[in-house]
């Protein structure tokens, strides 16, 4: 029985010693087995007959024993497992009554032990508390049905299956996970997901803020038609199975592109003496180069003149301006795609009229208008126009302007350059609508005409603005009921009140008429 064992344990058991050629390991351990049985049974015939020539009457005993002698069977139960790679896993085999029946597992066909030898040469396999089987170090192929088997005349058998849960792997395709594209045509960007189960696979893209990106996409497939160049940038494809951590993968777009340019500002106030700056900021893929032109002509870099760049922001600053500085510019951006042009104006005239009077005059018969101008220069005339707007529910009609020329107050030059002025203009309409507008001029000239603002004259000396009427009303809603009649009383002004405040939104942004105003 030694031999037979060792046999065993060097898995083959060759039939003759002659044949170089070796059996299979499936076909050695069922002949061992059989003849470990045969010898099992032999032994007992040898002691059962020495047994009848001590004691005749003890053998008939024995023999009726060992005829109702309890069968083995399984106290474990067979079951499907799952279990994340690289885990370690311990399969249930727990036999009663094994007697010297010898106890295999087995995968397939292949023999993995056999009682309490080990017939497989995984060392990841091994027993443990009996005849439980532990697998350590799990892999993918580890997967599928193993068999924990008894060598009786029935083969009893219990069935563990063995699912491999494998977390999600991601690569984008290509490899490099860069792509170019083009604006205005499409791009696909595809990555590949692996695991078990399948992972899911979701598009998001880097916003660089901070924040969550939202999803864009779902499945391998990402696609983008018609390209902006917005959409460049890292776009990020995540796969996720519910077994560890979600994994990604960065994919880069870039989008190829002539320059598109925007200004800061299109118009540029200075003074002589003064500093000024204008801006250009380019996009552009492949990257542009920028260059400066005044009226036409190229400017070349001077102790006055400097060029920047900083990332796709290009600056021309000018110091100690002098009166030749004043005209148009313009920043031309080139690359191999196309050009781009954008102009700007530096200029000495004032700015324009901003004005911050309240909407609601307080006087039923004027109304004082505020506005400020910026200017360098002291301003030399200002022009102040307003005009009554006729209005019900189905037309407006505005009325003639009335035009005024006003003298600033002298300014020192060491004031700031903002001119705040205000006029109080009188022989107004009760609860009529108003427009005005202002215009002013330097020694570098008139300035443009400002936007259209609209007021609307107090209809009595006792009418309150409709913000002060919201706090009326709140206040007496929390007061007593004796209040009630009070409330009342005000109610027709408050609806008033209201009404003109609806017809003001109601008001359309009106242009104002150059030509009509003979202004140019």
């Amino acid at each position: 029985m030694r031999i037979i064992l060792r046999s065993i344990r060097r898995g083959n058991l060759a039939t003759s010693s002659t044949s170089r050629r070796p059996r299979k390991m499936n076909c050695s351990i069922l002949i061992v087995i059989s003849l470990a049985w045969l010898l099992h049974a032999h032994c007992h015939a040898d002691a059962a007959i020495s047994n009848r020539g001590n004691n005749g009457a003890q053998p008939l005993a024995a023999s009726s024993t060992s005829l109702t002698a309890a069968q083995p069977r399984f106290l474990s139960r067979g079951h499907t497992y799952r279990a994340v790679v690289g885990d370690t896993l311990v399969l249930p085999c727990q036999v009663e009554n094994l007697g010297n029946f010898v106890l295999l597992w087995r995968r397939g066909t292949n023999v993995l032990t056999a009682s309490n030898i080990m017939v497989t040469r995984d060392e990841r396999v091994r027993l443990i508390d009996g005849y439980n089987l532990e697998i350590s170090d799990l892999e993918p192929q580890d997967a599928g049905d193993y068999v924990c088997q008894i060598s009786d005349k029935i083969n009893r058998d219990q069935v563990h299956t063995v699912e491999i849960l494998v977390p999600p792997s991601v690569r984008a395709i290509p490899t490099s996970g860069q792509l170019q594209a083009r604006k205005g045509g499409p791009i696909t960007l595809e990555c590949k997901g692996s695991g078990n189960p399948v992972p899911s696979i979701y598009w998001t893209k880097k916003s660089g803020t901070g924040k969550s990106p939202a999803r864009i996409g779902d499945g391998p497939i990402l696609t983008l038609d018609k390209l902006e160049r917005q959409q460049a940038g890292v776009y990020q494809c995540t796969a996720d199975n519910g077994v560890g951590d979600p994994v990604t993968v960065d994919m880069r777009l870039d989008v190829l592109y002539p320059p598109d340019i925007q200004v800061e500002k299109s118009w540029i106030h200075s003074g002589e003496g003064f500093e000024a700056k204008l801006v250009c900021i380019v996009y552009a893929d492949p990257v542009a180069t920028v260059s400066w032109y005044q009226n036409s002509f190229p400017i070349q870099t001077t102790d006055r003149r400097i060029m920047n760049t900083r990332a796709n922001r290009h600056t021309l600053t000018i110091r100690h301006i002098q009166q030749e500085d004043f005209g148009n510019y313009s920043c031309v951006a080139d690359n191999s795609l196309g050009r781009s042009r954008k102009y700007m104006e530096l200029s000495g005239r004032p700015g324009p009229a901003e004005f911050y009077s309240p909407k609601w005059g307080r006087s039923s018969d004027s109304y004082n208008l505020t506005w400020k101008i910026d200017s360098y220069p002291p301003l030399e005339e200002v022009r102040l126009l307003y005009r009554r707007v006729l209005m019900n529910d189905t037309f407006q009609q505005p009325g003639r302007w009335h035009d005024f020329i006003l003298t600033p107050e002298h300014r020192p030059a060491s004031e700031p350059l903002t001119h705040i002025m205000s006029y109080t203009i009188k022989h107004l309409h009760p609860g009529a609508y108003y427009e005005a507008i202002v215009q002013a001029k330097n020694r570098y000239g008139w300035n443009e005409v400002s936007d259209i603002f609209q007021f609307i004259v107090a209809s009595n000396s006792m009418d309150i603005a409709p913000e002060d009427a919201e706090v009326v009303a709140s206040s007496k809603s929390r007061s007593n009921s004796g209040a009630l009649s009070s409330l009342q009383n005000a109610l027709p002004h408050c609806l008033l009140q209201l009404g003109a405040l609806l017809l003001v939104f109601g008001l359309r942004n009106s242009q104002f008429d150059r030509l009509r105003l003979g202004l140019g």
